[in-house]
């Protein structure tokens, strides 16, 4: 059987995401995991796969694994939901044999900038010069086979108190982009940039120009969408909440 587990962890905690000897990751954690009680044998027998591998520092409330086990889905679960790897584990669903996360319908990713003197009102002008499809070579690290055209569906911002909380929406995303997109965000607010450099940056991939990276404690990948929905633990809610408080505490400590 394949299940697909979905699951959230505190980027803070960790050396990064994927798998590295002798390190702390989140990736390395849960295949330890995995192993330790008898669920696989190893990744590559198992075909286990991740749907979104973050960067260092980057937290999740929402990103989701994949992997082959001759286990049934009560025994997995409940082998995964008590661990104490600084992961909580909240939903599961078996799922076909050929199914690979990275093929999402949708991912949200939630970037916690911290508030200056500019107001939202700027925020939301030049955010709008992202959303739709674009060459993002300008904003980011483009990998030598990775196609540079995405299409983010929408950017949606709230406030609270202490962040311009910034929603980026779209199935794919590459290396870096949201933390080169906030970037240049930040620098026009504080006006540092012109927005009409931001535009050419755009219209104009071929031409370089790097606006800096902004810090990837901010970031946290918000949910995955596939097209079904998870068999979620009971009292899942609120032990996600208070997953989230906790990676919030850690942020105002880090930035």
């Amino acid at each position: 059987m394949r299940f697909a587990i979905k699951f959230a962890y505190n980027g803070m905690r960790f050396q990064g995401y994927a798998r590295q000897p002798k390190l702390k990751t989140v990736e390395g954690e849960i295949i330890d995991l995995l192993i330790e009680n008898n669920i696989i044998k190893d990744a590559k027998e198992s075909k286990f796969r991740s749907a979104s591998r973050t960067d260092k520092g980057t937290s999740a409330i929402g990103n989701v694994i994949a992997f082959n086990t001759l286990l049934n889905k009560d025994l997995v679960f409940n082998k995964l939901k008590n661990n104490k790897k600084d992961i909580l584990f909240y939903g599961i669903k078996k799922v076909e044999q050929d199914f690979y996360p990275r093929y999402a319908k949708l991912r949200i990713y939630s970037y916690y900038l911290k508030k200056r003197d500019y107001g939202i009102k700027k925020i939301i002008d030049v955010a709008s010069i992202f959303i739709g499809k674009h060459n993002f070579s300008n904003f980011a690290r483009i990998e030598l086979d990775k196609n540079p055209v995405r299409t983010i569906e929408n950017i949606v911002l709230v406030e609270d108190e202490y962040y311009f909380i910034i929603n980026f929406y779209a199935q794919t995303f590459l290396w870096h982009q949201i933390r080169r997109i906030i970037s240049a965000i930040d620098k026009f607010g504080t006006g540092k940039l012109k927005k009409e450099k931001i535009e050419n940056a755009i219209i104009n991939p071929n031409k370089k120009i790097d606006f800096g990276l902004a810090p990837a404690e901010p970031l946290v990948l918000k949910d995955v969408v596939f097209d079904f929905e998870f068999d979620y633990e009971i009292n899942y809610l609120k032990k996600l909440k208070k997953f989230e408080k906790n990676i919030f505490l850690f942020l105002t400590n880090a930035v």
